[in-house]
């Protein structure tokens, strides 16, 4: 057999219907792609011939008679809605346990740690958009030198910093100390630098954003690949998510156009293991601010990546297209949706049209890489492979 490779992109955010425990997160009623829908102009034509309008539950996008790759509705088993438990139980880990978030703040006792061990006072900690809150803070952060700390729904632990004021390295240096201390039962799923330039009334947020996750709490599929030998390349902030676990080289991406170029440049250069991709403008330009025609525009743009992307894969290549959580642009919240996901898988040698139904769990997507790459990995989920082989 020769060397096989699979391309998994993961559009960030691109949830395909409220699951059934949607109420339980404040949910019930989000659909992040029929909101996009509603935007001036929408097409999606290769998605489409994908058979993205045949996926079990969505009945807003139309549907072809002869979709060019299979295509599943995948269920979340994990406890959560963000970025980590959606990406790790793609990987083949089930978080049973939601990660703690914070809708008052965090405790005196963390903050007063934090301020102790970065010899500075902290602005605001308290549940905010990152836009708005650097918009109102920002000023007052760049008189007084203090890094705005923020959270959201997600189980996240935020720094924002004004870079003439705080350098990169201060702030991930800051990030890091955040980490060390948030652990146990305040251990979040992730440390986020929010560095941002610009005067007030026009500070901008700039690319040089870094997650500083959790480590998987087992192995994930990307270990075994590693470990048998394959590359396994993250592209966007992949690496930051598994704590580089599992990662044989990282590629920085400044935004989905950038993104999609280093999957096409990756694909070039490695010719087997797994290629592993994030888009995350979709979620965080578009979807945490509630702006449904920007990501419409996106998702636009990625179709007609992806419709010459396709003609350029090899024989032996396996495309996967999913998305790790939902985050309805058309609802009243700015944070993540508990939705359904879609995955979409196109080869040469994968058939065209094969409905595999709803399945159990994103795990199922690990245990069908690790099937085809011939990877010995024990996960939760259940391989399809057989189901789409030619």
């Amino acid at each position: 057999m020769k060397d096989r490779r699979v391309v998994l992109i993961v559009l960030d955010s691109l949830g395909i219907g409220y699951m059934p425990d949607a109420h339980l997160y404040g949910d019930e009623g989000s659909n992040t792609i029929c909101a996009l829908t509603t935007a001036p102009n929408f097409k999606i034509e290769t998605l489409k011939r994908f058979g993205m309008g045949c996926i079990d539950g969505i009945d807003c996008l139309p549907k072809t008679d002869a979709p060019i790759a299979s295509f599943a509705r995948m269920t979340e088993q994990s406890k959560g809605k963000d970025t980590t438990t959606g990406h790790w139980e793609i990987s083949g880990i089930v978080t049973p346990t939601p990660f703690p978030t914070y809708p008052e703040g965090f405790p005196k006792t963390i903050i007063d740690q934090f301020q102790k061990a970065i010899g500075r006072k902290v602005l605001f900690n308290k549940p905010a958009s990152g836009t708005e809150v650097i918009e109102k803070l920002g000023e007052e952060h760049m008189l007084t030198g203090q890094p705005i700390v923020y959270t959201s729904a997600d189980s996240v632990f935020q720094i924002a910093a004004h870079e003439e004021i705080i350098s990169i390295d201060e702030l991930y240096e800051y990030c890091k100390i955040a980490r060390e201390i948030l652990k146990g039962r305040h251990a979040v799923a992730r440390v986020i630098a929010r560095p941002f330039i610009g005067e007030k009334g026009s500070f901008k947020r700039t690319d040089r954003r870094r997650d500083f996750s959790l480590a998987p709490p087992a192995s994930t599929v990307l270990d075994a690949i590693r470990s048998s030998g394959y590359d396994v390349i993250g592209i966007g902030k992949i690496n930051d998510i598994f704590a580089g676990k599992g990662i044989t080289y990282s590629i920085h991406t400044h935004d989905n156009i950038d993104g999609m170029s280093k999957i096409e440049l990756a694909t070039k250069e490695y010719k087997k293991g797994l290629i592993f991709a994030n888009l995350v403008d979709f979620d965080m330009l578009y979807g945490h601010r509630n702006d449904v025609v920007g990501y419409a525009n996106a998702l636009m743009e990625f179709d007609k990546w992806l419709g010459d992307f396709i003609g350029k894969l090899e024989e032996h290549d396996m495309l996967i297209i999913t998305a790790d959580h939902g985050c309805d642009p058309s609802t009243p919240s700015t944070d993540h949706s508990r939705e359904y996901t879609p995955m979409l898988v196109y080869g040469k040698g994968i058939k065209a049209g094969a409905n595999l139904g709803t399945r159990d769990t994103f795990a199922d997507i690990a245990a069908t890489v690790a099937e085809y790459l011939n990877v010995d990995y024990n996960t939760p989920g259940q391989s399809f492979l057989e189901q789409i082989l030619i």
